[in-house]
């Protein structure tokens, strides 16, 4: 009766000083339907949902201290906004990536107002090449420890990237949020 109501359908991840940690549902092993990625920057997160909600959350890091969304070329931000992803394959660098279709044609048009309100030099470029991927071999403390290392793009831990690479395929949607 009541008993099985209070069974946990979820694992929490909590933030300590020495470790973060991914968090997933108890039920369906496996994401089930279309499976579909945000991105919380500021909550320093990536999570992952499919036709029942929400299925699990990955700690991440980005690229500049910064979390405001990307302006121009090499300013190691994240884009904000809604993507895709391309293509997927091993890193020799970076255990697993997955590529995102950015820019997009909505970024573009946000980068070209940009340009013409005289917010970024008129000779700035968009960039491109932003990519969800793993850490260095044996470097999953950047995670732990909130290191802004990447030139923009999103870092899990290797174990946690091989998890996301296995259930996000080619397509899914990507929406990165501030």
């Amino acid at each position: 009766m009541l008993l099985g109501s209070l069974l946990p359908v979820a694992l929490f991840s909590f933030r300590d000083a020495n470790h973060r940690t991914s968090s997933r549902r108890f039920f369906h092993p496996v994401p089930e339907g279309d499976v579909y990625i945000v991105v919380i920057k500021s909550n320093y997160e990536l999570q992952v949902y499919d036709k029942d909600g929400w299925y699990a959350t990955y700690p991440a890091v980005f690229g500049s201290k910064s979390l405001d969304d990307k302006m121009v070329q090499g300013d190691r931000k994240t884009p904000e906004g809604t993507f895709h992803i391309v293509s997927k394959r091993p890193h020799e660098k970076w255990d697993k990536i997955m590529d995102l279709d950015f820019p997009t044609p909505s970024d573009i048009a946000k980068f070209n107002d940009r340009k013409a309100k005289g917010l970024i030099p008129k000779t700035a470029k968009i960039g491109d090449g932003i990519a969800i991927h793993g850490t260095w071999a044996h470097d999953d403390r950047a995670v732990d420890d909130y290191q802004m290392w990447t030139n923009g793009c999103i870092s899990l831990k290797n174990e946690d990237m091989e998890e996301v690479y296995r259930i996000a395929p080619v397509g899914a949607k990507v929406v990165i949020q501030h």
